[in-house]
């Protein structure tokens, strides 16, 4: 019995090694296996060998030997015939495969690509840990395997997701592993974040994958899967936020947009609601803010309000509670011009600031379902673009103000306020002319004038949206800027001739006097004839020309010897030594004969013929003073008298003096002409003849 059971375990002993010994001497040399080889007394030799990629071994003092694909006695045979070459007893040669390994090589990305030497039967995960395993962004599901000229893609994706090892491919010998990087990574190498790539989805292909934005908490672009649907992917961006408007949710599958409903999906749970994914498809997930509310019930309110939006009317709900329930008008409202768009098309306005301060007339607005409030922005000084305040709520300012603009215009506001708005008159403004255009009438204001007669609330002009108001510059100094002359009115001008120092057309008004435009002129020069001034008036009907001793002025300081000189009034004053013929006669007096400077002298009637005498440089020597004749031609008949020099300057009485008045002559005869001169002259002239027949008489 025992016998029997020996001989049973023998015969299955040799039944298993029979298959081990067959496929021991079928065994190839590959690329990569581990050859062994003993010869005792050799330590060089006792050691094994790798087959390189040529298939060799190398052995010392052989060199290499090709061994690839020889069968265990075709090895040994090999071995023994080059070693037989080198060594004389080879006769216990041991030449067999000790281990057999493959040479993968291993490329892309992965922590250290290179060739390694792995065990028969090794996976492909054997050769991804040789390798230090895969860097961060590694393209998981477009691996290849590269074996000869053949290439293959496998999907490692996939078998991590279901561990079957069908879907990895066998390694061979010489085969060469190659890991792609992931779009996501881009084209400059850097630390690769994983945390951001499960932000932002983790498809790789933008064409087929499927994007997710919105108000999800992850958006982003996900992979496609087969039988994945809408909640699915909603899940893996994250779910929806608090915010999202999950009854508006878009869906974008086969260029076919649709809406999906997620709250009815839910409250149902029928799946035919669900819409159809397909790669590429596109997922919108709105505020819920953003949906438009609408409805017959519905007032809206937009603008500047704390909270703009569409709100649910109810039965009796007025204007002030809806603006209330909107949480009122910001501090850049302008409630002074408030809207209300009636359903119907009507635009009504309300004044919201006269109605809070009782002075508006206007009722406040009913407000009806559909109607909206409108609330406009305040504008800004500063406010560059002026379309936001129309035409026929506006004031233009122009000229000589800090601010010239439009202004926004207010019935209760008149033209001081709109003075003050725009920060007042400059240093050169013209305020006794300020042109106001309004209703296609201009008025002239005179700013001036209105305060000094304390200024009276009637006296303004009346100012209606869309006036013009220009304020003129005062003009400038003629001498310096003759191009500005032109800006100046002939009716606001006083013009300054003659001898002064500035000549020119002035600026002047009706509270200036004559002194005023003679000082502007900078006074008369050394040679003004101060005596003979001439003002034209030219305001009359008439022609009228008055004339000024502004030397007599000097002397009295009588101001009623000034004329009264108003716009548009021109001032001459003459030169001293001016051409005879611009003087009358009527207006001198002629001193004629023995003087010294003989000629025609201005004379008024607080002169004498001793200041006449005296101006034309005295008598000459020869000067006859007891008969000076003074000629006196009047109105009526013409005169003569004679004066008495020589006696008066012996009495010294001032009635002798004859009276002079303008116009007429003053002769001083020469002493020739007296009778004494005449009877000596005419006894010389008898002497000398006597005298003369008396010698001719002697001869």
């Amino acid at each position: 019995m025992n016998i029997a059971k020996s001989y049973l375990a023998l015969i299955l002993l040799l039944l298993m090694i029979a298959p081990v010994l067959s496929h021991a001497a079928d065994e190839r040399v590959q690329v990569g296996d581990l050859i062994q080889i003993n010869l005792p007394g050799e330590e060089s030799l006792n050691r094994g060998f790798q087959v390189d990629k040529r298939g060799r071994i190398t052995l010392p003092e052989i060199g290499p030997i090709y061994v690839a694909g020889y069968q265990s006695a075709q090895l040994e045979n090999a071995v023994k015939q080059s070693l037989s070459t080198v060594f004389r007893d080879v006769s216990n040669l041991s030449v067999f495969i000790k281990q057999q390994q493959m040479l993968i090589s291993v490329q892309g990305y992965v922590t250290q690509p290179g060739e390694y030497t792995l065990p028969q039967g090794a996976s492909v995960e054997m050769a991804f840990h040789a390798a230090g395993g895969l860097r961060s962004g590694a393209q998981l599901d477009k691996m290849q395997l590269k074996r000869g000229s053949d290439r293959r893609e496998f999907n490692y994706k996939q078998f991590l997701d279901t561990g079957n090892d069908e879907l990895l491919p066998q390694l061979s010998s010489l085969d060469v592993l190659f890991v792609p990087a992931s779009p996501l990574v881009g084209n400059i190498e850097q630390t690769f974040d994983p945390a951001k790539l499960a932000d932002s989805g983790d498809s790789a292909d933008s064409a087929k994958g499927i994007k997710v934005f919105g108000e999800v908490n992850s958006p982003g672009s996900f992979s496609y899967k087969p039988d994945t649907n809408l909640v699915d992917i909603l899940m893996r961006s994250g779910g929806v936020t608090r915010y999202a408007g999950v009854e508006q949710i878009r869906v974008i599958s086969n260029n076919e947009p649709k809406v999906f409903n997620l709250k009815k999906y839910l409250d149902s749970g029928d799946s035919s609601l669900l819409p159809d994914i397909a790669p590429g498809s596109t997922v919108f997930v709105p505020r819920q803010e953003e949906e438009i509310k609408s409805g017959s019930n519905t007032v809206y309110i937009m603008g500047e309000v704390a909270q703009p939006g569409a709100y649910e009317g109810k039965p009796g709900a007025t204007f002030m509670d809806i603006l209330a329930n909107a949480g009122g008008p910001t501090r850049f409202a302008e409630s002074r011009q408030i809207r209300v768009l009636k359903a119907d098309g009507r635009v009504i306005r309300f004044d919201l600031t006269a109605h809070t301060e009782g002075l508006g007339k206007t009722k406040v607005p009913q407000i009806q379902p559909g109607d909206a409030i409108f609330v406009p922005e305040k504008t800004d000084m500063n406010e560059k673009s002026w379309l936001k305040v129309a035409p026929d709520r506006a004031v233009a300012v122009m000229g000589e103000v800090v601010r010239p603009g439009r202004i926004e215009w207010s019935d209760e506001m008149d033209l001081m306020d709109l003075l003050a708005h725009v920060g007042g008159p400059t240093l050169r403004a013209d305020t006794t002319k300020i042109e106001v255009v309004n209703g296609g009438k201009m008025q002239v204001f005179d700013l001036d004038a209105f305060i000094r007669q304390g200024a009276p609330t009637k006296a303004l002009p009346r100012i209606d949206a869309g006036a013009i108001i220009r304020v003129h510059d005062l003009p400038q100094d003629p001498s310096d800027n003759k191009s500005q002359w032109v800006r100046q009115s002939s009716d606001a001008s006083i013009y300054v001739f003659g001898q002064v120092n500035a000549p020119g057309r002035y600026r002047f008004t009706n509270e200036m006097h004559f002194l005023d435009i003679l000082s502007a002129a900078d006074g008369p020069t050394k040679d003004a004839d101060i005596h003979n001034i001439r003002v034209t008036h030219r305001d009359k009907s008439y022609s009228l020309v008055s004339k000024l001793n502004l030397s007599l002025y000097f002397e009295t300081g009588d101001e009623s010897l000034l004329p009264h000189v108003k716009p548009g009034d021109t001032i001459y004053i003459p030169e001293k030594e001016k051409n005879w013929l611009d003087t009358s006669k009527e207006s001198t007096v002629r001193v004629l004969g023995a003087v010294n400077k003989p000629g025609r002298y201005a004379f008024n009637d607080n002169m004498t013929i001793l200041d006449l005498l005296a101006e034309a440089g005295g008598p000459s020597s020869s000067a006859y003073l007891e008969k000076i004749s003074v000629v006196n031609m009047s109105c009526c008949q013409g005169q003569a008298r004679t004066f008495d020099l020589v006696s008066f300057s012996k009495t010294a009485n001032i009635y002798h003096l004859p009276v002079i008045r303008a116009g007429d002559t003053i002769y001083i005869p020469s002493r020739d002409e007296s009778l004494i001169e005449k009877a000596r002259a005419g006894l010389r002239d008898v002497l000398q003849i006597t005298t003369t027949l008396v010698l001719i008489g002697a001869l």
